[in-house]
């Protein structure tokens, strides 16, 4: 069968190759092998299963080539010959065949389109989606991709030892540690743009169980210290093409400044997401050695770190009681402190408000004693100035209060009435 480039390139976009290949008479890998000789890009697995979910998914562009024909030729299957009873019998049984290790793990189900869901970020800036319960993974969006690839193989290596990789549930109680993002670690922190950048992290940590212990997981790209020239309205890293070929006069206007950028390269930290415990462990990749040759390496030390983490956390434990049984007794001296001292002050303004009331009574028994006065004198008065003094007594006694010590010593709150002391 003879077809076009252009051909070939429509039918491997329209169909998986798993299907396009039985219509032609070959196998899927025959027909990438001719898809590959001719420069006939195809859509892999990810594309057909975005589209299956209704996802947005770009086709690979065709690229120019000559127009010449392709010619497919079906393969012939070979007779199979068949076998003697005796033959049968004597075949060796088939090993059985290992368990299916599945394309993505269920953690990173759909993950990367909340990650591209993002706030606004400047050039040489981490991604920094709106939903905060997420994988732990921190990732610029020219390596998210590749970020995900490694959460992936890491997460399935740990399943395949029978950890289950999750999101921390908040019942869990367990802590995300702050995770360093910088390749070479340097005393000051030049990230974001005026270096104030804010990178995201998860509300909750990734974790997995090795019995009992947990043990978080942080995935991160790391930054380097790079030069930015500012050129035409923005930052530039210093090495790139763009600022290599300017002249010299476009750079009139220009300067300087270092900034610590995503650099592609990325960092796995282990670490113990219980409070109190200082345990953590990382890896980082170089030029010379990528991260996913280090993951059976790093499963291996996880597993191996079980007993240390199971120590750390019962010296914790031990610690934590100590430090609850502490401050519970500090607690109790401070009430006690705070109950005397509460005793004691409700003495000193009974004491204080019982002499208010007895000089108010010995103002009162004088004003009282004024008015005793001058009603016996009211008495030997004419009646016109009489009658007219006599209204002017009684509203002047309305104004002033009673003279009766009941009255006053009713209203004198006693010790015990202002503050009763709980302890004996």
């Amino acid at each position: 069968m003879q077809m076009t480039r252009l051909e070939l390139y429509n039918r491997v976009c329209h169909q998986p190759l798993s299907k396009v290949a039985p219509e032609l008479g070959v196998s899927g890998t025959a027909l990438a092998a001719i898809c590959k000789r001719y420069q006939v890009p195809y859509p892999g697995s990810g594309y057909w299963t975005r589209k299956s979910l209704g996802l947005p998914a770009e086709l690979p562009p065709l690229p120019e080539g000559p127009d010449e024909a392709i010619e497919v030729i079906p393969s012939v299957a070979k007779p199979r010959k068949k076998r003697t009873p005796e033959e049968g019998f004597s075949r060796k049984t088939r090993p059985i065949a290992k368990a299916h290790r599945p394309a993505r793990h269920p953690v990173l189900f759909g993950v990367e389109e909340h990650f591209r869901k993002t706030r606004d970020v400047e050039n040489g800036e981490f991604l920094r989606p709106y939903k905060r319960i997420l994988p732990d993974l921190i990732s610029s969006e020219t390596a998210l991709l590749r970020a995900l690839s490694i959460a992936n193989d890491l997460y399935l290596a740990l399943a395949e030892q029978g950890y289950r990789v999750h999101i921390a549930q908040a019942a869990e109680n367990l802590h995300r540690i702050h995770v360093r993002e910088q390749e070479v670690e340097r005393k000051d922190r030049r990230y974001g743009r005026y270096s104030s950048g804010h990178i995201w992290a998860p509300d909750r940590p990734t974790v997995f169980y090795i019995g009992t212990v947990p043990i978080g997981l942080a995935l991160t790209e790391m930054t380097e210290r790079v030069t930015m020239r500012y050129f035409n309205g923005d930052y530039h890293r210093e090495d790139i093409a763009l600022i290599r070929s300017a002249r010299a006069w476009q750079l009139t206007h220009s300067w300087t400044t270092e900034q610590d950028i995503p650099c592609g390269r990325f960092r796995i930290v282990a670490y113990s997401p219980k409070k109190g415990v200082d345990w953590s462990v990382s890896w980082q990749e170089t030029e010379q050695q990528l991260l996913g040759t280090l993951i059976p390496r790093i499963v291996e030390t996880l597993r191996a770190s079980k007993n240390n983490l199971r120590r750390l956390m019962d010296a914790e434990d031990a610690a934590e009681v100590k430090r609850k049984k502490e401050w519970e007794e500090q607690w109790e001296r401070y009430e006690r402190q705070e109950d005397a001292r509460k005793t004691a002050q409700a003495l000193t303004d009974s004491r204080q408000q019982l002499a208010e009331i007895i000089e108010r009574w010995g103002r009162a028994v004088i004003v009282e004693r004024f008015f005793a006065d001058a009603e016996e004198r009211l008495k030997s008065t004419n009646n016109e100035r009489r009658q007219r003094l006599e209204e002017r007594l009684t509203l002047a006694r309305e104004m002033m209060e009673g003279v009766d010590p009941l009255d006053f010593i009713e209203k004198w709150l006693a010790p015990d009435e202002r503050h009763r002391s709980k302890f004996p």
